[in-house]
């Protein structure tokens, strides 16, 4: 069925045509809401811009304040496709007057694809018009996350309230859950984001003594969690929780770029200077943050005798594939600091790569090696610009570091 809709759809040619009187750009380009359906019942909205810019069409994907960039849309017919390059998916819609229907999908069309509908003009999220709100739930918030098999994880939410507009974000040790928007009508809370990976949902009820209970839903399961209010809620400190094994002071790779080239913390590019070494990958969303903090602070200090490294740990490590994914995270984030493959995307691959490590629990981990090549100190995970006050921390902190490394 879905393969049978898609060619009816795919069907066209390239270019701007008519659509009841305007142009294929003049149909497009304005404020739309999507909505995902990712199992029977149950909806995720996330909303969307397209501008023109010149000659091309482009699209950005809003959370709260942000506004992610997709990829260059292409128009193919009565077809319209958006691309999302960092997670090679793709939003694939049949346009249909002030209507796209179609689908989100992998861009090698395997996997399954989930139907999607965007309606133009629409600024609202949820809900157009929202009853009172019974409190005022802003805050910071003890959070348990039930993981399935007794299994729990502890977080931090925090929460901010304009009359029924929420935006939130929940702090877990391995990174943030980026920018959450939603609403809370009466005592129910609904927030929802998109980037391009898998939409996310989640739902809360405001119980009688101000704590909330709720869910994360998926498509394949629902995670429930209870949120406590907690002015000093925290989680705990970043940097006790990766350390080298006893005995061990230096990190050690032999790791290949894009080109084939063997990189290692003793090239003479790196020899003698402080580096910070980042454990990440293309695919991950906190690893993307970091790029955003991390490529432009490159180049503002690169001139004190600092060198940055990226060891990438990719869902694919065959050669084309990683100079493409390198490639492309390169131009997006105006990266030019030095990228090598560690290998698949596992935390044990990260482990046996890197042995050095006592345990692996998060992409991003970056790490502050001294002059001598000597491991000053490792922070696990990355708070990101959602997390406000938090992110500001972690750059006072990450400074002061390369501030002691490069006296």
């Amino acid at each position: 069925m879905y393969k049978k809709y898609l060619l009816g759809f795919l069907v066209g040619f390239y270019g701007v045509i008519s659509v009841n009187g305007q142009t294929k750009t003049e149909s497009l380009t304005g404020n739309w809401r999507g909505v995902f359906s990712i199992k029977p019942g149950v909806e995720v909205p996330f909303n969307f811009i397209i501008r023109e810019a010149g000659s091309t069409l482009k699209g950005f994907l809003v959370n709260g304040e942000e506004r992610f960039p997709t990829g260059d849309l292409r128009i193919a017919g009565d077809s319209v496709f958006i691309p999302l390059p960092l997670f090679e998916n793709e939003l694939a819609f049949k346009l249909e007057g002030n209507l796209l229907n179609g689908f989100f999908r992998r861009q090698d069309l395997k996997g399954t694809a989930t139907p999607v509908q965007a309606k133009k003009g629409m600024l609202y999220r949820f809900n157009e018009a929202s009853s009172s709100p019974i409190a005022d739930i802003s805050g910071t918030y003890d959070v348990v996350f039930q993981n399935g098999n007794g299994k729990e994880e502890k977080a931090v939410g925090i929460f901010k309230q304009t009359q029924g507009v929420v935006t939130a974000t929940f702090l877990r040790i391995t990174g943030d859950s980026r920018f959450l928007e939603g609403v809370i009508e009466d005592d129910v809370i609904r927030l929802s984001s998109f980037i391009g990976s898998s939409p996310a949902l989640y739902i809360g009820k405001v119980e009688k003594n101000g704590s909330i209970k709720g869910e994360n839903i998926n498509a394949r399961s629902s995670i429930p969690f209870t949120a406590i209010p907690n002015a000093t809620a925290a989680l705990p400190d970043a940097y006790s929780l990766t350390k080298l094994k006893e005995g061990n002071d230096r990190l050690s790779f032999h790791f290949k770029d894009a080109d084939g080239r063997i990189v290692s913390a003793d090239d003479a590019k790196f020899k003698g200077k402080p580096l910070i070494i980042t454990i990440g990958g293309t695919w991950c969303p906190n690893c993307m943050d970091e790029a955003t903090f991390l490529a432009p602070w490159y180049k503002a200090n690169r001139n004190r005798g600092i060198e940055v490294i990226g060891l990438q740990y990719e869902r694919q490590t065959d050669s084309a594939y990683v100079k493409k994914a390198f490639d492309r995270f390169r131009k997006y984030y105006g990266i030019e600091y030095t990228l090598a493959l560690g290998g698949i995307a596992d935390k044990q691959v990260v482990l046996e790569s890197l042995p050095q490590l006592d345990k692996f629990l998060s992409f991003p981990t970056t790490i502050f090696v001294d002059r001598t090549g000597k491991v000053q100190k490792i922070h696990t995970g990355f708070s990101g610009p959602a997390t406000g006050k938090h992110y500001e921390t972690f750059i006072k902190e990450f400074n002061e570091e390369v501030d002691a490394l490069v006296k």
